[in-house]
């Protein structure tokens, strides 16, 4: 590296670049607000942009035979309803989930220091990520719960329980006041907790994986193709929480349409699975493998490109 003629080095271009919120200390309040907003923008638009995908899916556990394909059932919505029909429930996903990406990536950060470099040092890592990923998705879900209610009684109902947010909200609150917004909250943590430890687990496995057989360390790649291994170990992990998580999510879908006023959770979810069967708890799962698939690769290609431009490491690696 050449030197001035002062006999200094020149400043890198990290030092030269930058960031828009100035320079970020690891681990600092600072830093976990980053990663919360970072969540918000990774989890808002991507699980909004899949709404069609999760509008069958959804109709499709909750009416088996609604509709003989995932294709046959955008056509015939589409063609009662145009493009409103098939992004139907948008708005409660779009506020819903970004709560959650909030909650479930930033406090996730705040968990995964806490327990790896205060309360376990010496706890095996993987160990530290299956238990900040549970208490980050213990907290995301209060925030997500009321906002998934009315999404899939939208979603689930027809002619539908209502038709935008506001409407949902104010009818489940004037009839079973705010508790019936949290009516499916244990079986949305049997949910999405495991799936939650399955995504952050297995993606920062997989990203070490990937980097083992690359050859190189880390910090010899460039952002953008630190970037690319995100992606990647992203959609892997998508596949196996969507496989993990998937009768949980059958169970909450029919919780929120089907539970009957005064109804216990475990004597609804014991009178649904007579219902259904096991073979039941399984519908519509080729769909959510591609669709949380592809989300999970790309929430976690937005949250660290997001990281990387306010000047943070990508995630995993390490």
């Amino acid at each position: 590296m050449s030197t001035s003629s002062t006999g200094l080095k020149p400043p890198s271009a990290d030092v030269l670049r930058t960031y828009p919120f100035g320079k970020i200390e690891p681990n600092s309040t600072k830093y976990f607000a980053a990663c919360m907003l970072g969540g918000v923008v990774a989890c808002g638009p991507t699980h909004t942009l899949v709404t069609p995908l999760d509008l069958v899916k959804t109709r499709r556990q909750v009416v088996p035979g609604i509709y003989k394909s995932n294709l046959q059932g955008w056509s015939s919505i589409y063609a009662k309803e145009g493009l409103r029909g098939v992004f139907f429930g948008w708005t409660p996903t779009f506020v819903g989930y970004s709560f959650q990406g909030l909650g479930k990536y930033g406090f996730y950060e705040i968990f995964k220091h806490l327990y790896g470099d205060n309360m376990f040092l010496n706890t095996n890592r993987t160990l530290v990520y299956l238990g900040a990923s549970a208490s980050a998705e213990f907290l995301a879900d209060i925030l997500l719960c009321p906002w998934e209610a009315i999404k899939v009684r939208m979603q689930t109902t027809l002619p539908p329980y209502a038709n935008t947010l506001r409407e949902g909200w104010s009818k489940i609150v004037d009839k079973e006041g705010f508790a019936g917004l949290y009516k499916g909250l244990y079986p949305l943590w049997g949910r999405q907790i495991p799936y939650t430890m399955c995504k952050f687990a297995t993606f920062e496995e997989t990203v070490k994986i990937i980097y083992k057989q690359l050859g190189k360390p880390k910090e010899s790649y460039n952002s953008l193709q630190q970037t690319a291994v995100s992606f990647s170990a992203g959609y892997i992990a998508g596949i196996a929480c969507a496989v993990v998580s998937h009768p949980a999510d059958v169970m909450v879908s029919k919780l929120n349409s089907d539970r009957k006023a005064g109804e216990g959770a475990g004597a609804a979810m014991s009178r649904i699975y007579k219902n259904i069967g096991f073979s039941g708890l399984w519908n519509g799962l080729p769909v959510r493998i591609v669709m949380i698939g592809t989300l999970t690769g790309f929430q976690w290609l937005i949250y660290d490109s997001f990281k990387v431009y306010l000047g943070l490491p990508t995630t995993g690696g390490h």
